[in-house]
């Protein structure tokens, strides 16, 4: 399996509700290395840029308002396969189909207001981490645990 990168963002409830560090904890856990981190409000524009592909939906302004009613965690990670491993640890986007034991399953309450934002591609994760981060922002760096995984 290759190496790559994802996108992943936490969404203002998780802020709101204190969870950012379960979050992390788990991510790490999982073996995804943290290569860019930050925490940061975004504007609609970006929100309106990031969600595109949403556009004309039934939930595209709600989950604009909610993405820019408080600040988010922008990140990436790196593992071999780090696009379906990050997706898998979050689970089912809709709550109802969410698994326990999944980010989702676990702390997600409704649908709408969903916690995490993983991405679904590794094409996606390209075109989103440049979104978020500039390249000067990307830090490579040994991880510890390599020669036991």
């Amino acid at each position: 399996m290759a190496v790559e990168r994802s996108f992943s963002m936490l969404k203002p409830g998780i802020i709101q509700r204190r969870l950012v560090g379960e979050v992390l904890s788990r991510l790490e856990r999982k073996g995804l290395r943290i290569v860019a981190l930050k925490m940061m409000r975004i504007s609609r524009e970006l929100a309106e840029r990031h969600y595109a592909e949403h556009r004309g939906k039934d939930f595209y302004e709600p989950l604009i308002r909610y993405m820019t009613s408080g600040p988010v965690v922008a990140m990436v990670v790196e593992a071999d396969g780090a696009v379906a491993a990050l997706r898998r640890l979050c689970g089912a986007t809709r709550t109802d189909e969410a698994l326990a034991g999944t980010i989702r399953g676990d702390l997600a309450n409704h649908t709408n207001l969903n916690v995490i934002h993983a991405s679904d591609s590794v094409q996606s994760a390209e075109r989103e981490i440049a979104l978020f981060f500039a390249d000067t922002e990307l830090n490579e760096w040994k991880d510890g645990e390599d020669e036991w995984i």
